[in-house]
């Protein structure tokens, strides 16, 4: 299942922003290091389901009025405070809780109310701006540390010896939570051939690494409580792909829709009141409403599709058995909706269904079109696809 992490400093708000994304229940407290190990989580993407595009009006049984929800992990680590590479306050837990992450959700005070370690100092009395860096230096620096073991016997074996630098590299930073591709394309960036590389060009191609492998997406959460200039100031940040978030109003969207009281679904811009409300309720309500006009939602929804499709460019498959009736075997329409790399191709997605489908492929359909496809043929986002092989 693909992870995404989520970080930043404690007291930022990520126990809430994982609740509000999984329905877990979690430690949420106003001190830092709330969360001690890592939470594991299940939430999801929203995306429309193919079945309205194929007639089916009253749906597939496998979505909620055309919106499907596809699972993801969603793995809430421990707080990071500056230097936690050095092994500062939590720093080793929360690197390592992170190497499976794909994709990093860093989620900032917006609101000012917590200093650059997590201690609260009221609300706006603290710039979230200063945050944005800290989180990709520590990653930089951490993958930095992993490349400097062994480094001047590594770089002697090297030029005695030869080889392919990706190859000793990949080697390097094996079980870093960094893959092959990564490594290659941080590589095919540098000016410099590996043997001749110092301590500046190793922390120069850490950074890269991190940007590859560790992509983020800010969340600046506690809008419900942050300074308008202060959500003002992060939007305006370039090269930031900035939410503004309130996990707090998400959380009590969700509970409000358990208890009957409001139709929502986690993404939707506004809710619809179908229960009784109590005086307290209807203003907290009225409250949250107001900030979703303002902002669109809560945000969360809006973090987890984001970093999934934007930052990582994953599409959505649909396979099938009856490439006529778009269904399994059983007859249940879009059994499965799997989540795929863009760019991947018709074989790729038979060995997602099963290794031993992958090996014995011979062609795959698209049940839209009722083309015959080859196995490099590169797939759709969208695409409703029968696997056709020997198995």
């Amino acid at each position: 299942m693909l992870s995404v992490g989520l970080a930043g400093k404690p007291n930022s708000g990520k126990s809430t922003f994982f609740k509000a994304a999984t329905l877990v229940e979690v430690d949420i407290a106003n001190y830092p290091f709330t969360t001690i190990d890592a939470n594991h989580g299940v939430s999801y993407v929203r995306v429309p389901c193919a079945c309205r595009d194929l007639g089916f009006e009253k749906g597939c049984g496998r979505c909620n009025d055309g919106v499907r929800f596809i699972a993801i992990e969603l793995i809430d680590v421990a707080g990071l405070v500056p230097d936690a590479h050095l092994g500062k306050g939590l720093g080793n837990e929360f690197l390592d809780a992170l190497r499976v992450a794909e994709a990093v959700i860093h989620v900032l005070d917006a609101s000012g109310g917590t200093d650059a370690e997590g201690n609260p100092v009221g609300t706006g009395n603290y710039d979230p701006v200063s945050d944005v860096r800290f989180l990709e230096h520590e990653i930089g620096m951490w993958l930095n540390g992993i490349l400097n073991r062994n480094w001047e016997k590594l770089m002697r074996n090297f030029r005695a010896l030869g080889g392919k630098p990706d190859q000793v590299l990949i080697e390097q930073m094996a079980g870093a939570g960094v893959s092959d591709s990564h490594i290659r394309r941080a590589l095919a960036e540098m000016k410099k051939d590996l043997g001749s590389w110092n301590a500046e060009d190793v922390k120069a191609f850490a950074t890269l690494l991190r940007k590859y492998s560790k992509p983020m997406i800010l969340a600046a959460n506690k809008i419900d409580l942050a300074p308008p200039e202060n959500v003002k100031r992060l939007l305006a940040l370039k090269d930031e792909m900035v939410i503004p978030v309130s996990g707090a109003a998400e959380i009590a969207l969700r509970m409000a829709e358990k208890a009957g009281l409001i139709s929502y679904l986690p993404g939707d811009p506004d809710f619809q009141v179908k229960g009784e409300l109590n005086p307290a309720q209807k203003a907290g309500l009225d409250k949250i409403r107001a900030l979703m006009k303002e902002y669109g939602g809560t945000g969360v929804q809006e973090c987890i599709n984001r970093a999934v499709f934007d930052l990582l460019d994953y599409i959505v498959l649909y396979p099938v058995e009856d490439e006529n009736k778009f269904t399994d075997r059983k007859g249940v329409i879009l059994p499965d909706a799997f989540l795929m790399k863009r760019g991947s191709t018709a074989r790729d997605l038979a060995f997602r269904v099963h290794s031993d489908i992958g090996e014995s492929f011979l062609f795959a359909i698209d049940a839209r079109s009722k083309m015959r496809l080859g196995e490099k043929h590169e797939l759709k986002d969208g695409d409703v696809i029968k696997i056709v092989s020997t198995k």
